[in-house]
């Protein structure tokens, strides 16, 4: 036998070459798709926007103030034919007159009322209201304030002014909003003096 040993060549590079190949395939492949987080049914924390409650709130009062109006009709009799409002309005022109007719008798000085018209209605309501506020006191006494019911003559006034908005000529719609401009500010200015302290309340 020989006893020289036996060398095995192995080629390095096709090892390495191989190995390479391997590698590149699994790198090649796809990863897996990552399944997506389920949904939860409970809303998310945070702030939530509400678009639609204050139009609905809107619709509720509405309905409401239109079922008040029509159970107020409904309690109301029914409204007179025009032909009782014409027989009506001429037997009152004709009492209003025979009483004119009289009380001038009695003061011939007296000239003939002028007819009734907005401003004297205007005028109603503002002489009531500052009344109430206590103006017209005489000197030396306490003024007797109703101030709830200034607050509803002002109202009154204010329902006047809703109510009647473009029938009106530019000198009646001035002088209405004057009027309510100034008892208004008269209200505030009472209203401020009643809140002050060490003011004691108006005896009634």
């Amino acid at each position: 036998m020989s006893d020289t040993p036996k060398f095995e060549v192995i080629d390095r590079r096709k090892m390495k070459a191989e190995e390479e190949k391997g590698s590149g395939e699994s790198a090649a492949q796809p990863a897996a798709p990552e399944k997506p987080a389920p949904i939860s049914s409970e809303p998310a924390p945070g702030p939530r926007l509400v678009v639609n409650e204050p139009r609905h709130e809107a619709e509720a009062q509405e309905r409401a103030a239109t079922a008040e109006e029509q159970q107020l009709a409904e309690e109301m009799p029914a409204a007179p034919t025009a032909e009782e409002s014409s027989q009506q309005k001429a037997a009152y022109d004709a009492s209003a007159q025979r009483l004119e007719d009289l009380i001038r008798a009695q003061n011939p000085a007296v000239g003939p009322q002028p007819p009734v018209g907005f401003e004297h209605l205007v005028q109603q309501f503002y002489l009531s209201a500052m009344l109430q506020m206590g103006a017209g006191t005489q000197e030396g006494q306490r003024p007797r304030v109703d101030i709830m019911g200034a607050r509803a003559t002002i109202d009154l006034l204010g329902v006047l002014a809703e109510k009647t908005r473009g029938n009106l000529t530019e000198a009646e719609d001035r002088m209405l909003q004057s009027v309510l401009f100034e008892l208004r500010m008269a209200f505030l200015e009472l209203t401020s003096m009643v809140g002050a302290p060490g003011v004691p309340p108006a005896k009634s």
